[in-house]
């Protein structure tokens, strides 16, 4: 019988083997968590804190700028403290938190990208019942199912994958755990629940693009419909952030998780795995929230009210200051 080695901890490649590249990396990568984690906090105290933003639409775009905090957050950090750091080990149980929190916050960004087209196949298509038919309960209803659906697809994929231990090479093609590396190590038994998992994973994402297709399918033959161009393009315009955005995601997470696993990966694994964990959170504010005219307009109010309360309390403090001065003269007057 051949001896196995189990494996106690994981090796994750990176992008690069040379040391100043991989710092250099770090440091890029630094930028672009940064860049990523403040557009969307500012996205999400923007439609917090200004009562015209108190719609469906902005709700599920706050819901879906803070998955995206959270997703990038599971692996760049870490990236970039094992790139500036040079040592690339992780354990299991930072490795198996790691699929989890991404297969959670995955698969909830799929869910609220799917209610977002929902959302807007009912604003375009059934205007005079959108406030009938997307009433709070239904949006929070969405909302709370997206991402109780990717804790439970995390749990399951996270509890099938772990459940046994892994043996032959430790090494993990990629920055991050990611599960076709992990499913090719594995010598658990449980396999069929594994792949079970997978599978209604698989369909349930499927069902989801199949939904969004439908609804696009007749948001498009109902803008067609419009007579003015204008009209047109004004209903267009609600409508591709949204779909670009889906499609950015759907595809780049293809090629990671459908793709076979490969021990040395090439060049456009790495740049595509980077691209999924990157791209999306750092575009959304861009080309779904910060290029929208009401998102601009409360961006400006929030700006004015916060000068106008700097003005305000530097007004009160000049008071202050008139009014001791004028307090100190009138008692050398008296004297």
């Amino acid at each position: 019988m051949t001896n196995v080695t189990a494996v106690s901890g994981f090796i994750l490649m990176g992008i690069s083997d040379f040391q100043e590249l991989q710092t250099l990396c770090g440091v890029f990568f630094l930028v672009m968590y940064m860049a990523a984690l403040i557009s969307n906090l500012i996205i999400i105290i923007i439609i917090t804190l200004d009562l015209k933003l108190q719609t469906p639409m902005y709700f599920f775009l706050k819901n879906l700028s803070l998955l995206d905090v959270f997703f990038v957050s599971v692996t760049i950090p870490n990236f970039v403290v094992n790139s500036l750091t040079h040592n690339n080990f992780i354990s299991i149980p930072g490795c198996a938190i790691q699929v989890f929190l991404l297969s959670s916050f995955s698969a909830g960004e799929v869910f609220i990208l799917t209610a977002m087209s929902y959302d807007r196949y009912v604003a375009i298509c059934s205007p005079l019942h959108y406030d009938a038919i997307m009433n709070a309960t239904t949006f929070v209803v969405l909302v709370g199912v997206s991402w109780a659906a990717g804790v439970f697809f995390g749990t399951m994929y996270t509890a099938g994958i772990f459940s046994g231990p892994f043996c032959g090479s430790n090494v993990i093609p990629q920055f991050f755990c990611d599960v076709p590396s992990l499913l090719r190590i594995s010598c658990s038994e449980r396999l069929v629940l594994i792949y079970t998992g997978l599978g209604i994973g698989l369909f349930l994402g499927m069902s989801c693009f199949t939904c969004v297709v439908i609804s696009y399918f007749y948001i498009f033959s109902t803008v067609l419909k419009i007579p003015t161009t204008k009209g047109q393009f004004k209903a267009f315009a609600t409508c591709i952030p949204h779909l670009t955005v889906f499609t950015v995601f759907i595809a780049t997470a293809c090629f990671v998780y459908l793709k076979a696993p490969s021990n040395v990966p090439s060049i456009a694994d790495k740049i595509f795995s980077v691209l999924y964990t990157v791209l999306p959170p750092a575009l959304n504010p861009l080309i779904y929230s910060l290029r929208n005219n009401d998102v601009k307009c409360a961006l400006r109010r929030l700006q004015q009210n916060i000068c106008h309360r700097g003005s305000l309390h530097l007004t009160l403090q000049r008071i202050c200051q008139w009014y001791s001065a004028l307090q100190a003269e009138s008692k050398i007057c008296n004297f």
